[in-house]
């Protein structure tokens, strides 16, 4: 496929798109993680690559926040997207939907099941301290980690049903409970982990850990 990178790191494309964000320290966090290749692209980039390649990758994690849902009669380009979006679930490829990702495309049947969530309608808070807890101290994200506290942009919303297992709570007024919970998908394990707004939340270690060992988790490595 004109793909010459090592085929022991976990091969993993980043997804952004209508959101802001701080580039270089949100990519901070993937360089120091020691088993991912990462390939930071715009949807645009993703979607209106060949399906082989979009399936080259092990891991597609989404930061993106597009809100329309797409329409391939509306022309070429939401044609690409919906294709491409389509493709999700048709092998084992795994989907991290991190953060302001969980909220994207509210009406689009496709987002709620992966995230779980059929009502996916929010308020946000910027800048809140939340102290996380482990719910799940055995599944192989959590395991080992303890109650931790940090700053970052939160979320209320409805929460994921009994289907998915929750790893992560919070028990603050201006959040949601469930801060990192899995589903499966078709044939795709999801992880979707709410955290990860902006650089007061990148660095933090807990933060970090959870998000590699999620992608470690989706390629099935742990």
């Amino acid at each position: 496929m004109g793909c010459d990178c090592s085929e022991t790191k976990i091969k993993t494309a980043v997804i952004t798109g209508m959101h802001p964000y701080d580039v270089p320290n949100f990519y901070g966090i993937f360089k120091a993680m020691p088993d991912v290749d990462f390939y930071p692209q715009n949807l645009w980039d993703f979607a209106t690559c060949p399906p082989e390649i979009r399936g080259w990758y092990d891991v597609v994690v989404f930061y993106n926040m597009h809100m329309e849902t797409p329409n391939p009669e509306a022309g070429p380009w939401d044609a690409l997207m919906k294709a491409a979006l389509d493709q999700i679930g048709e092998s084992s490829q795994g989907v991290l939907l991190l953060h302001h990702s969980i909220l994207a495309w509210p009406e689009l049947q496709l987002w709620n099941d992966l995230t779980g969530v059929q009502q996916r309608g929010f308020g946000y808070h910027i800048g809140e301290t939340v102290t996380y807890d482990i719910a799940a101290p055995e599944h192989p994200i959590t395991k080992g980690l303890t109650s931790w506290t940090m700053m970052d942009e939160t979320y209320t919303m409805a929460e994921p049903p009994a289907s998915c297992e929750v790893l992560i709570t919070a028990d603050h007024e201006k959040s949601m409970k469930s801060i990192a919970w899995t589903n499966q998908y078709k044939q795709v394990k999801v992880f979707c982990y709410q955290s990860g707004h902006d650089n007061a939340t990148y660095p933090d270690a807990n933060f970090r850990t959870v998000m590699n060992r999620g992608i470690e988790w989706l390629a099935g490595r742990i």
